[in-house]
């Protein structure tokens, strides 16, 4: 079905609770990660450091978890990207989701395959491969007179120290797209005649965002 942006809301994340060991990610359709005594429940996000690098920096909601370990919806079966043995890191949970408002645009940028291209000597064609993809940007429009209020204050904080942090945008079906990301917030007004004063903030994203469905 068809959605339309109208009743989005966005959030970034301004706090983490402690990290937690990750001894070992399961190559599994469903990877079950272990971490002991971890205080997880199913629904949680968690941003996740990992030797796999298609895992880490990533941030993923918990789908299920145990005592000792818990369970993120991603296919680990293929041991060319996730050798098994080389998992090992370190997990910490969202504590606080600040949520971002008056947000009159959003836009996404990057994400786009990268491709490498080259030529033998003997060859008049060039050729072309893959080469992964380019880094996700998002770029929130914000009204310049939402100064003040705890989403503003909490990108000012946020650009100010560069750290980590996770963009959070909810669809009104209930749909939710997470990217850890680091943010900019260029708070000197944009003036256009005929049009509110906005202010924007760039998430420069540390690795592929995820979509749930609804």
């Amino acid at each position: 079905m068809a959605s339309v942006p109208t009743g989005t809301t966005f959030a970034v994340a301004t706090s983490f609770a402690a990290a937690k060991t990750i001894s070992a990610i399961s190559n599994a359709a469903e990877a079950v990660v272990s971490c002991t005594a971890h205080g997880y429940t199913a629904g949680d996000v968690v941003l996740i450091e990992s030797g796999w690098g298609r895992l880490n920096r990533r941030a993923l909601e918990v789908k299920s978890a145990t005592t000792d370990a818990f369970v993120i919806a991603v296919d680990t079966t293929n041991l060319g990207f996730y050798p098994a043995g080389s998992s090992a890191g370190s997990v910490k949970k969202v504590a606080t989701f600040t949520q971002i408002s008056q947000v009159t645009g959003a836009s996404s940028s990057g994400g786009e395959p990268v491709t490498v291209d080259y030529k033998y000597i003997e060859s008049d064609v060039s050729y072309s491969i893959n080469d992964g993809f380019g880094s996700t940007q998002y770029t929130l429009t914000i009204d310049a007179d939402a100064i003040g209020s705890a989403g503003y204050t909490a990108l000012q904080n946020l650009t100010d120290v560069q750290t980590d942090t996770v963009l959070k945008m909810l669809s009104r079906s209930g749909a939710r797209l997470y990217m850890p990301c680091t943010v900019a917030l260029n708070d000197v007004p944009s003036l256009n005649d005929g049009q509110i004063n906005t202010v924007s903030a760039q998430f420069a994203g540390s690795n592929r965002p995820i979509r749930y469905k609804a």
